[in-house]
């Protein structure tokens, strides 16, 4: 089977996270960044976010979505920086090229999709912007997006502030909707032999997640339907953090048939009524019903009230912090490895999903910046004066 080479002009988180994803199932990524324009530090300025672990430009927070790519540096103001750019999509028979940037400088910078295609009729482009080409100028930050989308709205104590998620997870989301849709695209090209362009908005994307808020609009809801609730279920009653003689614990009861056994466990019998049987009536009376349980759990450690939970068959979990997550025998097993160039071992996140064959397990060092420039266009049939006169005059860099 034809190893899949992916072309991507990426930087910060959205586009990165993407094509992570095809590294991790043995594809062949090359990030492309800008060459040093003179007015800051050159290339993705997340390679120079968190703590210096290896050296100035591979920092902690570039690591883990650019682990296992090759990096090249292309000056793709210049017309023959773009036609640099359509001999590699050429002569490396490229599958896929990404791109992260806004759409205004698709064109500026001889990276839109009619350009490129031309060259090579059959290849997958992938966009990803804040609110897709109709907003060419519109930059996409995942906190802008997560604000503009609702998800603050939604998120945090109901007598409190706006607040974030704990995760960037509109850029993660739409990183996601690239590698869905570049895979349905390959898909269609294996029967049609043609290519496609995928638009990305990280706004649509973030508010087709809105499936349990944005409907219910048109049914009338109560404001309090649609806005924060901390960490309640707007539905679903008693679901909440509660707290524990030595920690926390999260519980969700889902139906009527877990109250009854919530219930029934002795601890809690004198929660139950006959206006709670339901979860209706338990609609009625949750702000007593979350004193209740809390007056119990509180009395207890954290591994009392779970082993009855779990006895029960009632949903729970501790509240893990992120040591206690990579800890987990569930995770521990699945977690991905880079090596630092010292050797050290670097755990990082799990692959989504297991995938037979992929290369998740242990995957080569972020690349430094332009680190494969010269190796890349030699493969693309450059010879080394071709190469000394685009270093030159600032075609190229790395």
């Amino acid at each position: 089977m034809k190893r899949r080479t992916v072309l991507s002009m990426e930087q910060a988180l959205s586009m990165p996270y993407a094509t992570l994803r095809f590294a991790q199932l043995g594809w062949r990524v090359i990030r492309i960044e800008s060459t040093p324009a003179g007015d800051g530090l050159p290339g993705d300025p997340n390679r120079y976010i968190g703590g210096t672990v290896a050296d100035d430009d591979r920092r902690t927070y570039f690591i883990a979505p650019n682990v296992g790519k090759e990096a090249i540096a292309l000056n793709l103001k210049e017309p023959d920086g773009q036609a640099l750019l359509r001999r590699l999509i050429v002569e490396l028979d490229v599958d896929v090229f990404c791109c992260n940037t806004v759409p205004r400088r698709y064109k500026q910078l001889g990276i839109d999709y009619e350009t490129l295609s031309a060259a090579k009729p059959e290849l997958i482009w992938a966009g990803i912007s804040a609110m897709g080409p109709d907003y060419p100028d519109a930059p996409g930050y995942d906190p802008v997006i997560q604000a503009m989308a609702g998800y603050m709205e939604l998120t945090g104590p109901a007598d409190g502030p706006p607040t974030l998620a704990g995760v960037p997870i509109i850029d993660l989301k739409a990183g996601d909707e690239v590698y869905a849709n570049v895979m349905m695209a390959l898909l269609e090209r294996a029967e049609s032999g043609k290519g496609t362009r995928i638009d990305v908005s990280m706004l649509q994307a973030a508010a087709s997640w809105l499936i349990t808020t944005l409907p219910l609009i048109d049914f009338d809801c109560q404001p309090s339907e649609i806005t924060r609730c901390g960490n309640e279920h707007r539905k679903f009653i008693p679901t909440n953090v509660y707290p524990t003689a030595d920690g926390f614990i999260y519980m969700a009861i889902g139906s009527d048939v877990q109250w009854k056994r919530l219930s029934a466990i002795p601890k809690f019998a004198a929660i139950g009524n006959a206006v709670r049987a339901t979860n209706e009536g338990r609609h009625r009376d949750r702000d007593s019903i979350h004193r209740d349980v809390a007056a119990v759990t509180s009395r207890y450690p954290t591994t009392e009230i779970a082993a009855d939970f779990r006895d029960a068959t009632i949903p729970h979990a501790p509240i893990h912090d992120i040591p206690a997550v990579r800890d987990m025998d569930a995770i521990r097993r699945r977690l991905t490895t880079t090596r630092m160039p010292g050797g050290k071992l670097v755990h990082m996140q799990p692959m989504a999903v297991d995938v037979a064959g992929a290369d998740g397990g242990e995957l080569p060092f972020p690349p430094r910046y332009g680190q494969h420039t010269d190796a890349v266009l030699r493969e693309a049939g450059c010879s080394d004066v071709e190469i000394g006169l685009l270093h030159a005059r600032g075609i190229i860099a790395g």
